[in-house]
């Protein structure tokens, strides 16, 4: 993130590049550095005879560089995007030639999504030499946390750990999915707000009740009325809770309470960055690392291959309702 402030600060300072190859998994950051240059390099007078959107599809390395050679009309600078550029991640390395020479009345910025260019090549060194290489990296799942505090604290709002931990579990990584949900929020709640799991429930549609969070809190304190009665909600709403995803976190849980059997540091702060958790939610393990010894932790993790693997249908057909109550039974006994 601050790499991508640096970006927009240079470009408002007037410090713009020729060329901006914007790439990786995550492409949040490469949308948001695209539309910004789109919006702001050019007037809106200057755009209609200089700004040209492109599509890797539909065009070749050839057309980018006929079209970036150009001069503007009425203007200082030409902006050309291509969006999409990953397909033409064959015939890259053609693009060396201009890179080596680009255009500096032209600003091209390459969408280059779900993938990086090789940093050996010629090509992707010459970029990093005349204009800006960007890697736009998926952030694991425990800095998603983080990365959504900090887009609702620049637009004056907040949120509770738990209705964040909600988000993560329902829309994952995906940052394009999640700033889509919490725009929703900006409109429906006034600045300065707190969001919270009732806002999450009512405006997006995630449970605040029957959810995964909810299993895991109730299967660390040993609560079984309740993981029971989550389980039966999950059994009744296959789609939206899938088996696979339920056994996948509760699978994780068990394996960080054993590893947390395992730490001799009990730091919390320490204790929260080896588990890869928030340290509000420490005190959940903390409660389950009391009441699962490490030997019952193996033995859980043991039976969780097991029905994972039956979901499956690998060596029994069994209901997703069955399933899960073996799941239970197996943890609570």
């Amino acid at each position: 993130m601050d790499e991508v402030i640096k970006i927009v600060n240079d470009i408002k300072a007037g410090n713009i590049k020729p060329i901006y190859f914007l790439m990786g998994e995550e492409p949040y950051y490469i949308d948001k550095l695209s539309d910004y240059i789109e919006q702001n390099v050019l007037t809106e007078e200057e755009k209609g005879f200089n700004q040209t959107v492109l599509y890797g599809r539909d065009v070749t390395i050839d057309d980018i560089v006929s079209t970036s050679k150009r001069y503007p009309m009425m203007a200082d600078r030409q902006v050309v995007i291509v969006k999409e550029a990953q397909d033409l991640s064959r015939t890259i390395d053609k693009l060396e030639s201009y890179v080596d020479n680009p255009m500096e009345s032209t600003v091209l910025v390459f969408c280059y999504k779900y993938k990086t260019l090789d940093k050996r090549k010629k090509v992707t060194k010459l970029l990093g030499q005349k204009g800006i290489v960007y890697e736009s990296k998926k952030l694991y799942e425990n800095q998603v946390g983080d990365w959504i505090k900090r887009v609702l604290s620049g637009k004056k709002y907040s949120i509770e750990p738990k209705a964040t931990a909600m988000l993560v579990e329902f829309l994952g990584t995906d940052l394009s999915k999640i700033n889509n949900e919490l725009e929703k929020l900006h409109i429906i709640l006034p600045v300065g707000s707190t969001i919270n799991p009732q806002h999450i429930e009512e405006n997006i549609g995630f449970s605040k009740d029957f959810n995964n969070f909810e299993l895991l809190n109730a299967l660390g304190s040993r609560n079984q009325a309740k993981a029971f009665h989550i389980a039966q909600y999950f059994a009744n709403n296959p789609k939206a809770n899938p088996l696979v995803v339920t056994t996948s976190t509760v699978f994780g849980f068990f394996v960080k309470i054993l590893k947390y059997h395992g730490l001799k540091d009990r730091n919390p702060s320490k204790v929260a960055s080896a588990l890869g958790v928030s340290p509000y939610f420490l005190k959940d393990y903390d409660v389950a690392l009391k009441n699962y010894p490490m030997k019952k932790v193996s033995q859980i993790i043991t039976s969780l291959r097991n029905v994972d693997v039956k979901s499956k249908g690998v060596g029994a057909s069994m209901s997703q309702s069955d399933l899960l109550k073996e799941m239970l039974y197996t943890i609570f006994n």
